[in-house]
């Protein structure tokens, strides 16, 4: 089997994260750093069956490690027939810290860095799990901005800090109007995979989105109640399913477990095992997307899935496809059996 029509993402977490933050969607793993020549090993399980592959070193804080420089060219050489990309994700924690890594993003063709809140000193410094977090992406957005890219703010709401994101909203147009006025922000609800499927009982109803936030809430117009997505799927008799296009991206962590990324890093979803599942059968499950998570999925419906973990009477917001997928996650945790 060689696969020339796919590019193939992996997405290792080489290194770990300074944080741990309370909404993270791919969910809280222990920092250990891998084996010298993992990144060597990694490739070569899968150069033998795809023509293109993009290699990337992190999978939760990008160039959190040393020598992060360095770090980056090897994931370039490493990659095969592709090149791995910068997007807009950079490490606040390295760019307080350290005076080349913003000359180093901008040399990279980074242009936008996105910065996320949680609420004021506090709130956001527990959110994160690191004191003094608030502090630090403060001034990430003024060196950002002394260094020529622009802070992009992303705000998770929830009941509990929703007061707080308003007066984030007024702190940044202070900084649009007096030091940059490129500055952007929005406000959404999150997933509800990973860490913040267990901030379920305070994620926000809808009524109680703040009105200053509604024209910055990403996706309010398509924005619906638990109430109207259950509406919407107790007839819904197809079954849950997952596919990749053009391009599969794999996260790959710390102890070689494979994952697709469609949603938490989590038990349930493991394809394999780099060092223990033969590469001929993990590949096979991976293009035929024929893995454990799926093969449950086809044994239920989301008609099934709205009757076992459906609130009818609840007005918490959610996208639909992020609803479904905290449904189905659900189902996956209590073993696919219910």
């Amino acid at each position: 089997m060689y696969i020339k029509d796919k590019r193939l993402d992996l997405v290792v977490d080489m290194y770990g994260c300074p944080n741990r933050c309370l909404h993270c969607w791919l969910g809280h793993s222990p920092n250990i750093r891998m084996d010298t020549g993992a990144d060597e090993f990694i490739v070569g399980c899968f150069e033998p069956y795809f023509d293109k592959i993009a290699f990337y070193s992190w999978a939760r804080e990008p160039d959190y490690c040393d020598g992060y420089k360095q770090r980056w060219e090897k994931d370039i050489a490493l990659s095969k027939n592709a090149r791995p990309q910068r997007f807009e994700l950079a490490s606040f924690y390295r760019i307080v810290r350290d005076k080349e890594y913003i000359p180093f993003l901008l040399d990279n063709g980074v242009k936008k860095v996105q910065l996320s809140f949680f609420g004021l000193k506090d709130t956001q410094d527990r959110y994160v799990g690191r004191r003094g977090a608030y502090e630090e992406v403060m001034k990430a957005t003024e060196l950002l901005t002394d260094g020529g890219i622009i802070p992009r703010w992303q705000c998770f709401i929830n009941e509990e800090n929703k007061d707080e994101i308003v007066e984030i909203y007024k702190i940044a147009q202070s900084i649009r109007q007096n030091r940059c006025p490129e500055l952007e922000f929005f406000v959404h609800e999150g997933s509800c995979d990973g860490e913040n499927r267990k901030l379920y009982n305070i994620r926000i109803n809808k009524k109680d989105i703040p009105a200053e936030l509604i024209l910055v809430f990403l996706g309010h117009d398509k924005l619906l109640t638990e109430r109207e997505c259950c509406a919407l799927l107790e007839n819904d008799f197809s079954s849950p399913s997952y596919h990749n296009e053009d391009e599969i991206v794999l996260y790959v962590s710390n102890k070689y477990d494979v994952y697709f990324n469609f949603t938490n890093m989590s038990e349930p979803w493991v394809i394999g095992n780099l060092k223990t599942t033969p590469m001929d059968e993990l590949v096979s499950m991976i293009v035929n997307e024929n893995t454990p998570a799926m093969i449950k999925g086809r044994q239920t419906s989301w008609a099934e899935l709205v009757r076992l973990y459906g609130d009818k009477n609840s007005e918490k917001a959610f996208d639909l496809e992020d609803y479904k997928m905290y449904l189905f996650n659900n189902y996956l945790e209590d073993g696919g059996r219910r």
